[in-house]
């Protein structure tokens, strides 16, 4: 039975419009996405006290759903805080710098760290365990700078957080828009990411090699501009052998988590609740071991420290995921039954609407959800936008009637390469600032090789569908 299109359907398509013109002129949507729901709530309810309030609730709605991965995010930066205070990652690392001694094993090695790690602490974090230790070994090793922080940019803010396979902060945020399980849109990516991967990190090493050859790139990083500051070390916190005792526990941990989660099928936030409770654990043990009498205060320090990271990065996402949750299931627990009786959600209406008019192919789809996962990056934020791509996902795999899973991930894989940290140079400030180079410098380099796998992800996301 077909839907008629009402105000709200109409309303939801002109907003949608309006957020992706705001994201190309990089502008913030805040304002935009804080109006639609307001709208909205009006139309469907005529009452103007309700439909203030209901802008609230739907702040509080967002934030109940997200609640889980943004709490994982705080609670690992600040546990990665103690790590860096404590020199414990030094410890982690040192094995790795053994065998670092050329300019590919410096790049592959880096990188593959890099991914392994951030997948556990994200990489913004995970930039700081690393760089500062392995930086000076690989330049050495006759890496230059620029290569270095590319290794950790494509591998981290890249591969590993366009995955998100452990942490599923990226996976929670597209599958909720579209109307799917996380594991569903987990499974979808793997492929995707593995291709995209490959095809980044291999030609940014050929052309990296290139330039290496020719002599235009300088070993050691000259900019002046990063504005990241590394945290001190207090040497006398932890005897060497206390360090290396937690150097070891701490992979063993996560990699018990990573067990229990394939023994137990743990996905979603059964798995981060996992993880989280693991990180909690580590970072009370080592904030009393490193600080003794003053452990309990330091606790509370490093947990604030991890909260105003996490909600720096989701402050901006939990107004956009509140006007996306209205376009399925969260319109009728926010704003109230006011849809009309047949009604599959406003995304899936539109869907429909689309497919009686408007013949639409799986090639179309892909890349039109890869460009707009791209637009949406270009924001900076990388997660900013994909609550956009995952309805936009859900909305094309109606239409074809398949797919939605793989357009969702290849949305997802589209918007975090660009705005993630690959790509737009504000983004890239962690990884540049460790390094010393222009993130404006990092960004060119990053940018044929991005393009050349989005290009390459999206022919094979084709064939998938």
């Amino acid at each position: 039975m077909g839907i008629e299109l009402t105000a709200l359907h109409w309303i939801y398509v002109v907003f949608i419009a309006l957020i992706i013109g705001f994201m190309v002129k990089r502008r913030d949507t805040t304002l935009v996405c804080v109006v639609g729901i307001f709208l909205l709530s009006l139309v469907s309810t005529g009452d103007l006290v309700a439909s203030i309030s209901k802008v609230f609730s739907s702040f509080i709605y967002a934030i109940t759903e997200l609640l889980s991965t943004i709490i994982i995010i705080c609670v690992i930066v600040a546990m990665s805080r103690v790590l860096l205070k404590t020199g414990i990652n030094e410890v982690m690392v040192s094995p790795f710098t053994k065998i670092i001694k050329n300019p590919a094993l410096a790049y592959w090695t880096i990188g593959i760290l890099m991914m392994i790690i951030s997948w556990f602490f994200w990489p913004s974090p995970a930039v700081a365990l690393l760089g500062a230790v392995l930086l000076p070994v690989a330049i050495r090793a006759g890496l230059p700078a620029l290569g270095v922080a590319m290794a950790m940019n494509l591998f981290g803010h890249g591969i590993a957080l366009s995955g998100d396979f452990v942490i599923q902060g990226a996976p929670k945020l597209t599958a909720d828009a579209a109307g799917l399980p996380v594991s569903e849109v987990i499974s979808a990516s793997v492929p995707l990411v593995i291709v995209m991967g490959v095809v980044t990190t291999f030609v940014a090493y050929f052309l990296l090699r290139r330039d290496m050859k020719r002599g235009t790139l300088e070993m050691v990083g000259n900019f002046d501009g990063g504005e990241e500051k590394q945290e001190e070390v207090e040497e006398n916190l932890l005897s060497i052998q206390q360090k290396r005792f937690f150097a070891i526990l701490i992979p063993f941990a996560f990699l018990l988590n990573v067990v229990a989660m394939s023994i137990f099928d743990l996905t979603g936030g059964d798995a981060t609740a996992l993880i989280g409770g693991t990180t909690l654990l580590i970072l009370l043990l080592l904030s009393m071991f490193a600080h003794k009498n003053a452990g309990l205060e330091k606790t509370t320090s490093y947990l604030i420290q991890g909260f105003q990271f996490g909600f720096k990065v989701f402050g901006p996402v939990i107004p956009i995921a509140a006007f996306f949750y209205l376009g399925d299931s969260g319109f009728s627990q926010i704003i109230g039954d006011y849809l009309p009786e047949h009604s599959q959600g406003i995304i899936n209406d539109l869907g429909v609407a689309l497919a009686s008019v408007v013949p639409l192919t799986t090639e179309i789809a892909a890349v039109t959800v890869a460009g707009v996962g791209a637009i949406t990056g270009l924001d900076g934020s990388g997660f900013s936008g994909i609550s956009l791509v995952g309805s936009i996902a859900n909305l094309f795999g109606a239409v074809i009637g398949e797919g939605t899973a793989t357009l969702t991930a290849l949305g997802q894989i589209a918007a975090i390469y660009v705005g993630g940290g690959t790509l737009v140079p504000w983004a890239l400030i962690p990884a540049a600032a460790i390094c010393n180079v222009s993130p404006f410098e990092l960004a060119r380099r990053n940018l044929v090789p991005v393009v050349i796998g989005l290009v390459v992800t999206t022919i094979v996301a084709m064939f998938i569908i």
